[in-house]
């Protein structure tokens, strides 16, 4: 299955010939006329060579619109599907391909957004547009006597979005591209030649870059900018931050155990798929499919918030080149991704429904009665839980606890993996009384993440100074029966009950 987020591509218009007008509009209800704001331009233009994107520049061919439907496109400002400023479908934007491009004509919104961009537009603060696309078909060329490379899009799948936006955010090096087919053109070359192996190493250089560049943006404590930005602050470069985001790497990050998805939206509405009891209903061939008891997906809403946090860095640490600063500002960055989720997760989990229970055998019964038993369940407990659990026996002389190599623990609870968190995280509400978690966590937590994270160069205070990084994510509960938050206070004897 072909991985979406890759296909999706975005591009700048320079030369967007922005212009902003005022148009007086006849309002026949109140007899009266009212202004209103347009802004036009071209969101693309054919065959315009476009910067280096990394070992090869790239034109649009005039074919390549020519199955694009534009029914449900928006103009946004800087990508955000938050801040609309028009719409195909409600006729506030007109889209025309002529010969030099995607031609735009837009009537603004009433918002304040909206105003914004038109003033900035009108005044020349902003002249660049963006678009967002899907790939359909491209293809590499070699110039022989330059050596240049030429990628040229020749059919596009869906435009959805056309964007105003202001050149620090979308220049060359924040390109995003799919290198698939360059790399399939690599291979033709080396089948062709062996001085392909030169384009070879230029692709793998220029995949480096951003990574040097973000080095030489920190040891020059945000003096040499030579970096994507957004906002004023530079954003981490894919390479770094796809390491840090990755879960496999943590063994004590919990969103490893939840439903993680990364978004491209500031906010908005998911499908995560649940656990409920439906079945396939039984219809009349070519009938519409009719309503089942429960429904397979919930529709999670979520706002991704902005969590800022401190990355310090020593005047030795960035002044020393043995230093693998970048590898320092990883290791860092993962701690507080891995604290930050931990910290959200659980307080999610402990809104779920409590059970306060005294023996074994009312443990036994959450997971055995109050549980589904399709659920994938876990059990998270803390160090002190984990101790009284791991100390106490049956009525036969057994630990409660017992040894399972594939639990994150190494031990299991009633043949639940177990996993363990420190204390801090996850406090004894009062002495004596341990909290757990049991239930599906992957069914339970959806953690909603942008995967861009920016820094910026600060100095903290008179003593510290380092980068203050910028996560951007929500934490939204599931499913409201897929796990039990519970309080164990073990009764006088401290005995299972049994």
């Amino acid at each position: 299955m072909a991985n979406n987020d890759e296909e999706k591509e975005k591009r700048l218009t320079e030369e967007a010939e922005l212009e902003a007008k005022e148009k007086e509009v006849d309002n026949k209800d109140e007899e009266s006329e009212e202004e209103t704001k347009t802004i036009s331009g071209y969101a693309l233009k054919f065959d315009e060579p476009s910067k280096d994107l990394g070992g090869f520049v790239e034109v649009i061919t005039p074919e390549a619109l020519k199955d694009v439907d534009f029914s449900n496109c928006f103009l946004l400002y800087d990508h955000d599907y938050s801040k609309p400023l028009a719409s195909v479908k409600n006729d506030t934007l007109k889209i025309e391909v002529d010969d030099v491009g995607l031609h735009f004509e837009a009537t603004l919104n009433d918002t304040t957004y909206a105003k914004d961009v038109y003033e900035n537009v009108s005044t020349g603060v902003v002249d660049s547009m963006s678009f967002g696309f899907e790939l359909g078909i491209d293809s590499f060329d070699e110039d022989e006597e330059s050596g240049e490379v030429t990628r040229s899009i020749k059919n596009i799948k869906n435009i959805p979005e056309v964007s105003v936006v202001t050149m620090p955010a979308y220049d060359s090096p924040n390109v995003q591209v799919n290198k698939r087919s360059y790399n399939k053109f690599i291979k033709k070359q080396q089948e062709k030649q062996k001085g392909a192996n030169k384009m070879e190493k230029t692709l793998i250089d220029n995949q480096n870059t951003e990574v040097r560049n973000y080095e030489n943006y920190i040891r020059s404590k945000g003096e040499v900018r030579d970096v994507t930005t957004e906002n004023a602050a530079a954003v981490v470069p894919e390479e770094v931050i796809g390491e840090v985001f990755d879960l496999k790497r943590s063994d004590y990050n919990l969103a490893q155990y939840a439903t993680v998805k990364n978004v491209s939206n500031g906010q908005g509405t998911y499908p995560v798929a649940t656990n409920q009891e439906a079945i396939l209903a039984t219809k009349e061939e070519l009938a519409e499919i009719e309503d089942i008891d429960a429904d397979m997906f919930a529709n999670v809403e979520y706002k991704v918030e902005t969590r800022a946090g401190k990355i310090a860095l020593s005047n030795e640490v960035v002044e020393d080149s043995e230093v693998n600063i970048v590898q320092e500002v990883k290791e860092q960055l993962t701690k507080l991704v891995d604290n930050t989720d931990n910290k959200h997760i659980i307080n999610v989990l402990k809104d779920f429904p409590k059970k306060s229970v005294s023996t074994l055998d009312g443990l036994k019964e959450i997971n055995n009665v109050t549980l589904d038993p399709a659920l994938d369940k876990t059990a998270i407990l803390n160090q002190s839980g984990f101790n009284h659990l791991d100390t106490l026996k049956d009525s036969d002389g057994r630990y409660i606890l017992q040894p399972d190599v594939t639990a994150p623990s190494g031990k299991s609870l009633f043949g639940l993996p177990v996993v363990l968190v420190s204390d801090k995280l996850f406090a004894n509400p009062k002495q004596g009384t341990y909290p757990m978690i049991v239930g599906d966590i992957a069914q339970s937590v959806f953690v909603a993440r942008r995967n861009q994270v920016t820094t910026q160069w600060e100095k903290f205070d008179f003593y510290s100074q380092g980068l203050a990084a910028i996560i951007r994510n929500d934490y939204k509960k599931i499913d409201d029966e897929a796990s039990v938050y519970v309080e164990f206070t073990p009764d006088n004897e401290g005995n299972s009950g049994e």
